[in-house]
């Protein structure tokens, strides 16, 4: 695929994802280009159809564009719950793991991702695989001793283990850095990583999502795919 047919598939998957969202839900918003897209249509949605939603966004990038769109904004201390989140993946395997954290917004894409009934996934044909790790794993780790926690994720991981950015550090929105631990294709029990990866100290969140989506929806030049858990909240 070329960056145009890219673009335009991250773009359908985006929209087409809207097609979950109901009239008077609390929706988690969350971070990336492609979901980029849904918060987009949501307003478009809200400003010409009169959709009523309200939103919880996952990043500043996502707050800015979703106020630049309209989309009313729920204060943290009033949520509890949340009716659905649409976020994207860096990667998804066929048991519907994720790795997220591309964008470096993964603890609070987690914490919103969990509070809420279900999690559509918009993503495109590249992010599909069989094996999880190919795609670097992110690891948010607070600074302080971030090079102890990396000699403990190394013990884990067969590959390089990179603070983000380097000399010149990548600090998320919870001013921590990112780890971005190199398994290669190798993550056959994501579930089982994530418990490890969560037991080191030092460690806030790992970008392993297991038993979080319910749907996926990929774009491509030859359409939308929509693939539903069988197992899930919203089969």
């Amino acid at each position: 695929m070329g960056t145009g047919e890219v673009e335009a598939a991250k773009q359908s998957a985006g929209i087409a994802a809207c097609d979950f969202v109901h009239d008077g839900m609390d929706l988690g918003l969350g971070t990336g280009s492609t979901v980029r897209y849904t918060v987009i249509e949501l307003g478009r949605r809200i400003s010409e159809e009169g959709l009523n939603i309200r939103g919880v966004p996952t990043s500043i990038e996502t707050e800015i564009l979703a106020n630049e769109h309209n989309i009313p904004l729920i204060p943290w201390n009033q949520v509890e719950k949340l009716d659905l989140t649409i976020d994207g993946a860096d990667e998804f395997d066929p048991e519907f793991h994720l790795i997220k954290g591309g964008g470096g917004a993964l603890t609070r894409e987690k914490i919103v991702a969990k509070i809420s009934h279900s999690m559509v996934v918009v993503t495109d044909p590249r992010k599909d695989v069989e094996i999880l790790g190919n795609f670097p794993l992110p690891v948010e780790v607070i600074q302080f001793g971030w090079e102890v926690t990396s000699r403990h994720l190394q013990k884990l991981c067969p590959g390089d283990v990179k603070r983000r950015g380097g000399d010149n550090p990548f600090i998320t929105d919870n001013g921590n850095y990112i780890l971005d631990c190199n398994f290669g294709p190798t993550i056959s029990n994501p579930v089982e990583l994530e418990n490890k990866i969560q037991g080191i100290s030092g460690v806030l969140e790992v970008g392993l999502f297991t038993h979080i989506a319910d749907a996926v929806v990929i774009g491509s030049t030859h359409g939308i795919e929509v693939r539903i858990k069988p197992s899930g909240r919203l089969s």
